[in-house]
């Protein structure tokens, strides 16, 4: 059955494995890291690749085709790859991408261990990067040089939630003929669709919203074919596959995405107009509050406002690791999308290891607290924030 021209919860429910010959109502899970052959000349073609086929579980396995075809839908993607985590993503999908003495745009604002990579790990094979600030994107095509080959960005960002405007960056991609690629982690391919502004790469840690529930790792790159074939090549000599069983599992959460980042996104908004209103909180960012600095793009662009929330406790970093201590309800943790709901103080625990001029210069101050909104009772959870801010 071709699923293409139904809506995005049909596609995510009903794109699915050929059945075999049990006539399975769900798909089975294919826990083989090998596949056999006809004859010579099948594992001829097969190795060749005259055939499409599955040879070796690094390589390709019908559970992480399945999932992989499924994002690709969702993102209107033409190819992709599932990696065993999202940073396996990030990093394979550069390294596939770039050589020695190539540059990278990107915006300031990204997940710590991303940021690790471009200042820690590309330097030491002539790869640089150069931070623009999320709030001038005025400024991105004067750090753009004659070497430069990728131009980088989360929307929604990590931890401080500011959004970019995913059309103007594509529109600088087309005109310097960069590659764009976009995290679209805490957005869902259900809330926001880069490739439609012009991204030529989409990068997911499906470890969040994708699966939902904090149950397993995973990562996928979708996007255009060609570049999709030389993340594919790396990846299948370097060995960062997502395994049958986790693809299964995200597989099947797809199947619900839809239904919870809904219910995510309405407790989401009534957790950051209740923090709003606070009287111990300087400011909250969330896509949809109107005070956010980006709403009107985040509007445009964004179906809803995701579940992620970055506020400032006033006190800065006691006041911040009173609240967490003071916490009873929601689970102290560094993952995010999961059902139950996660604070996070990041000053003091993810991206402690920043300097905090480097902190500050990505939006993290010290009194910053992220809230990774789940599908509780909303009044539960704005119950114990209201006591643990008390």
């Amino acid at each position: 059955m071709n699923t293409e021209e139904f809506g995005f919860e049909t596609q995510a429910i009903r794109t699915q494995l050929e059945r075999s010959q049990y006539l399975e109502h769900s798909v089975p899970l294919y826990l083989s890291s090998s596949f056999v052959f006809e004859d010579a000349e099948d594992m001829r073609a097969s190795f060749t690749e005259e055939k499409e086929r599955n040879i070796y579980s690094r390589f390709s396995n019908p559970n992480t085709s399945e999932f992989v075809d499924k994002i690709c839908k969702m993102e209107g993607a033409e190819s992709g790859y599932a990696f065993a985590t999202g940073m396996a993503a990030v990093y394979s999908t550069f390294a596939a991408l770039l050589n020695s003495g190539d540059h990278i745009v990107s915006a300031s604002s990204v997940f710590g261990s991303t940021h690790a990579l471009f200042m820690t790990y590309f330097p030491k094979w002539n790869i640089e990067t150069s931070y623009f600030e999320i709030n001038k994107p005025e400024t991105i095509e004067s750090f753009i040089k004659p070497n430069t080959k990728i131009l980088y960005a989360e929307s929604p960002t990590n931890p401080g939630v500011d959004v970019i405007d995913l059309q103007l960056l594509g529109d600088i991609a087309k005109k310097h003929n960069l590659i764009l690629v976009i995290d679209n982690c805490f957005a869902t391919p259900y809330l926001q669709q880069p490739i439609k502004f012009g991204a030529h790469l989409v990068i997911h840690s499906a470890t969040k919203l994708i699966d939902g529930q904090g149950r397993v790792l995973g990562g996928v790159t979708v996007g255009n074919a060609d570049l999709i074939r030389q993340i594919y090549l790396f990846s299948r000599n370097t060995g960062p596959a997502l395994s049958p069983f986790n693809a299964w599992v995200l597989s099947k959460s797809l199947e619900t995405l839809a239904v919870r980042v809904d219910r995510h996104c309405e407790n989401a908004l009534k957790v950051a107009e209740f923090l709003e209103s606070h009287p111990n909180v300087n400011s909250v960012k969330y896509p949809f509050l109107k005070s956010h600095p980006q709403y009107e793009i985040a509007k445009r662009q964004m179906k809803a406002g995701g579940n992620i929330i970055a506020f400032e406790i006033k006190g800065g970093i006691e006041s911040g690791r009173k609240f967490l201590n003071a916490i009873q309800l929601c689970s102290l943790s560094a993952n995010i999308g999961d059902t139950r709901t996660i604070v996070t103080h990041p000053a003091s625990t993810t991206h402690s290891k920043l300097s905090e001029e480097d902190q500050l210069a990505v939006g993290i101050t010290q009194g910053l607290v992220r809230v990774s909104v789940g599908l509780e009772t909303v009044e539960d959870v704005i119950a114990d924030l209201k006591q643990a801010l008390a």
